[in-house]
């Protein structure tokens, strides 16, 4: 049981090194390779038959330089021998993703490694990067592409030549 427990988180480690991919240098990548993924909750369940772990209350997943918070995060795999055996991750409550400037909120997230490897966030998703922001029904962060899309969205951003004229008055 130990080592199914281990396997998953192992699997888990997995999937935040592939949200850790995006614009970073290439040793910037390399330094995420060696950090550690770190999840911690109130409670942790393991079910080998039906192949979930779930994770609830005040759930942190910590990599690197993101951080994913939820109150609930259920883990679907295949086959807790393969790697790669992720089938999808259900995250539910609060969520909220951090990486430097970048945050995402919403009430539920879903990740996919498969074919073009996305995350979805739906339930009031809203992204902002700095002073920028963006709001939608649903968003879907596509990691190969470096590609978000956006349903009913609306883009709030932040005129740089108004906040250098302000700053120098």
């Amino acid at each position: 049981m130990i080592n199914n427990n281990l396997s998953l988180l192992f699997y888990i480690c997995i999937i935040f090194f592939l949200l850790s991919i995006s614009n970073d240098s290439f040793a910037e990548q390399k330094k995420n390779l060696k950090d550690p993924v770190t999840i911690t909750s109130h409670m942790l369940t393991a079910d080998n038959k039906a192949k979930t772990a779930v994770f609830e209350g005040s759930v942190k997943a910590v990599k690197g330089d993101i951080i994913l918070y939820a109150d609930k995060m259920t883990v679907y795999y295949q086959d807790e021998k393969s790697v790669g055996s992720i089938k999808r991750i259900d995250a539910e409550g609060n969520i909220k993703l951090i990486r430097g400037e970048r945050v995402v909120i919403s009430n539920f997230a879903q990740y996919f490694p498969e074919n073009e490897e996305r995350v979805i966030f739906a339930g009031e998703p809203k992204a902002t990067d700095g002073e920028n922001m963006i709001t939608g029904s649903k968003m879907t962060y596509y990691f190969k592409n470096d590609r978000y899309v956006v349903e009913n969205s609306k883009v709030f951003m932040q005129d740089s030549s108004t906040k250098v004229q302000k700053k120098k008055d």
